[in-house]
């Protein structure tokens, strides 16, 4: 199983930015698409956003989309989830997984199923 370590979160006030990181292992690194959930106290972890092994195409949770941004740093074997223009509504633990069950365009990256590999999870509060 590979190990991720996700880091990058905080308190901070409704409307400001933070950029949650995961740092992977080199190896598996370009083999599967990565993503980001995220789990509120009291409900289900919901997608937050994804993106393909190759990079090339993202995808967004309707509630972040236009405000937080998904990228990866291959060098370095990271994820990137940048937030802008936070919420309240975002206040969350937040996971990096990598989609180790994805086999084709056919399969859905929303679904935590799709993910083998998860992240010890990050938090982020957002006060008003």
């Amino acid at each position: 199983q590979v190990q991720l370590v996700a880091s990058g979160g905080g308190l901070v006030q409704a409307g400001g930015s933070l950029r949650l990181s995961c740092a992977a292992s080199k190896r598996t690194f370009t083999l599967y698409p990565w993503g980001w959930f995220r789990q509120a106290p009291g409900k289900e972890r919901e997608f937050v956003a994804a993106i393909a092994w190759t990079g090339s195409n993202t995808y967004y949770a309707d509630s972040v989309k236009g405000r937080f941004t998904i990228s990866r740093d291959v060098a370095k074997s990271t994820v990137y989830l940048q937030m802008n223009n936070l919420e309240e509504e975002d206040t969350a633990v937040y996971y990096c997984a990598q989609a180790t069950k994805y086999r084709s365009r056919s399969y859905d990256l929303r679904l935590a199923a799709m993910y083998g590999d998860w992240g010890q999870g990050t938090q982020v509060t957002v006060s008003s």
